[in-house]
């Protein structure tokens, strides 16, 4: 017999809700994952006539895709207390990020193949 201080199934979030959010920071992960591998080839492949100009554009990928990785874990966390809790879930800033990201890195890439 219980004696109440466990949660009923009705009281315990849908697992659904939760099996969604890891989706969610697997996305992310792989999302950096491949910021990371972009800013390490763009740092060792690249080739250009001005010295650091690999360095220029591979390490911001590199950091932002650090980033990336660990505000997405920071999201899922939050989103997952949230679900428990009951709560709506809370904005996020990540996609302005990950946009402004692809762009910078869009343009560099541009700039550096018309040179």
């Amino acid at each position: 017999m219980s004696d109440g201080s466990e949660g009923t199934r009705e009281d315990a979030p849908d697992p659904r809700f939760s099996l969604a959010n890891e989706r969610t920071l697997l996305a992310w992960n792989r999302t950096a994952l491949a910021l990371l591998a972009a800013g390490l080839a763009a740092s060792e492949l690249l080739r250009s006539d001005a010295a650091g100009l690999q360095r220029l554009f591979g390490v911001p990928l590199i950091v932002v895709g650090g980033l990336v990785a660990w505000a997405g874990f920071r999201r899922w966390r939050t989103v997952e207390g949230a679900i428990a809790r009951g709560e709506p879930l809370p904005d996020t800033a990540l996609p302005g990020l990950l946009t402004a990201t692809v762009v910078v890195a869009a343009v560099v890439a541009v700039v550096v193949a018309l040179k």
